[in-house]
């Protein structure tokens, strides 16, 4: 068998080095595929004041107030991506206006999506045929509640919607989605 002395053993620091680099490398791999989790579980932030949540169209493009007019007359009720990627009507007021308030498209009774029958004037459930008027008062059953709401805001052309949190105006009584 053949010696070893001490120039052939690693010293210390070489050692301590090598556990560091071992150390973070595991450390920085760890972080790095953890980053995206978080990432994923935190909702972006909108830039408008009012700390909103940007509009989306059915793309998941960003919704314009001037391209959304364009495209749409007065009285017209159609679906963007609203508040937690819920479906939320703008309503469009006048020419040249969306509405201070949007409607979410969520049945209250077994939460399918309710389409707005303008026909009729009224949002239908296809489900169970319940009804809600133009602003999404519950006008028949079997839903149990009006549509939630929404606050609508234009800032810098761009649509934001956030959480309504007033008094429900259909009712005069305080939001029962808050």
């Amino acid at each position: 068998m053949t010696q070893m002395t001490s120039s052939d053993v690693p010293g210390m620091g070489r050692r301590q080095f090598m556990n560091l680099l071992t150390f973070g490398s595991v450390t920085g791999v760890a972080l790095g595929s953890l980053y995206p989790v978080v990432k994923y579980f935190i909702p972006p932030r909108a830039s408008g004041s009012g700390g909103g949540t940007s509009a989306k169209d059915e793309l998941g493009n960003s919704v314009t107030a001037s391209g959304w007019l364009a495209n749409h007359s007065d009285g017209d009720r159609s679906l963007v991506q609203g508040l937690k990627g819920d479906p939320t009507y703008l309503i469009v007021e006048g020419d040249d206006a969306i509405g201070s308030y949007g409607i979410n498209a969520i049945c209250t009774h077994l939460g399918c999506v309710v389409p707005w029958n303008s026909g009729v004037n009224k949002f239908v459930c296809p489900c169970h045929g319940s009804q809600y008027n133009s602003t999404g008062k519950v006008v028949r059953g079997p839903a149990p509640l009006s549509l939630a709401l929404a606050n609508i805001a234009v800032e810098n052309d761009n649509v934001f919607v956030s959480q309504w949190t007033e008094t429900d105006f259909r009712t005069g009584e305080k939001p029962w989605w808050t």
